[in-house]
């Protein structure tokens, strides 16, 4: 079972207008082609950050930081994002987005950011990149990621994929093992800068994609259920110009019906380009529903 979708240009899905008659005020519009469910979490973070860096209007700050607070639902369709600028210096700048569907009712997710100019400093990495198949080295994953769903989620369709680390979860045939998992994501559309460098904002959807990690101890006998993001940080850390970029994703608890997961997101050049935390709710799928 394949996906017969095509792909879809996450710059140009998450392109804003700004509202000349209301500072501070942007619009935006986004389709069913980023959904899990509902559109990724990921993506909306990454639409308010887009009106974040307009409302800042300065090319040479970029994303340092930033944590997405996932309030209601918000379904495909029309957007309003309001954006604050909190602080703003010479080395740095803090701004807050409230993004809401203009068709429900509901606060939808809050973003604060942080946005700053590179600055010397000490360089230091303390972290080693898995040794991991390079994504050339693994078969494609091309397969529905629910199971019994007919096809994959839409948001899918927009990558292609490599498994290295982990189990198969989306078959039956396999064990139990550590809460890891380490996937190769490339955008089937580039996303990058006008100087060829990889859009910042391509990082929060492949970032907001960590409950596979939790599958992986659960094992194929697990009660299925769905894990709606309640929180995303990220903290950005280098450029890349790769195309390939690795999530590898440590589910290191879960109970009481919550799970947190980290994800170190590397590229194939073995560059630490930013760390990830999420918080998620866990809950159950009803009969006749598919889940993870």
């Amino acid at each position: 079972m394949t996906t017969t979708a095509q792909p879809r240009d996450l710059a140009a899905d998450t392109a804003i207008t700004k509202l000349q008659a209301a500072p501070g005020w942007y619009t935006a519009e986004l389709g069913s082609e980023w959904d899990f469910r509902s559109p990724s979490g990921g993506v909306l973070m990454a639409i308010a950050m887009r009106a974040m860096q307009a409302e800042l209007d300065n090319p040479d700050f970029r994303p340092v930081s930033a944590n997405t607070h996932f309030c209601s639902p918000v379904p495909a369709g029309p957007l309003a994002i309001r954006v604050e600028v909190l602080r703003q210096g010479g080395a740095a700048a803090q701004l807050r987005a409230q993004l809401s569907s203009t068709t429900m009712p509901g606060p939808g997710l809050e973003v604060s950011a942080t946005f700053g100019r590179d600055r010397d400093g000490v360089d230091v990495i303390d972290v080693d990149r898995p040794a991991l198949p390079q994504p050339d080295e693994l078969a494609a994953i091309d397969r529905p990621i629910m199971l019994g769903a007919a096809s994959e989620p839409r948001f899918f369709a927009n990558f292609d994929q490599r498994l290295a680390c982990g189990n198969p979860w989306w078959t039956r045939d396999w064990q139990a093992g550590p809460a890891r998992m380490a996937r190769w994501f490339r955008y089937r559309i580039p996303q990058r800068l006008s100087d060829g460098r990889l859009d910042p904002l391509a990082i929060p959807p492949i970032a907001d994609t960590m409950p596979p990690a939790l599958v992986q101890k659960l094992g194929p006998g697990r009660e299925p259920f769905h894990a709606p993001s309640l929180d995303l940080t990220i903290h950005f850390l280098e450029d890349t110009r790769s195309q390939w970029l690795l999530t590898d994703v440590h589910a290191s608890r879960a109970r009481a019906g919550y799970a947190s997961a980290t994800a170190h997101i590397w590229d194939d050049a073995g560059r630490l380009l930013a760390i990830a935390t999420q918080m998620m709710i866990l809950r159950r799928i009803p009969a006749g529903q598919h889940g993870l």
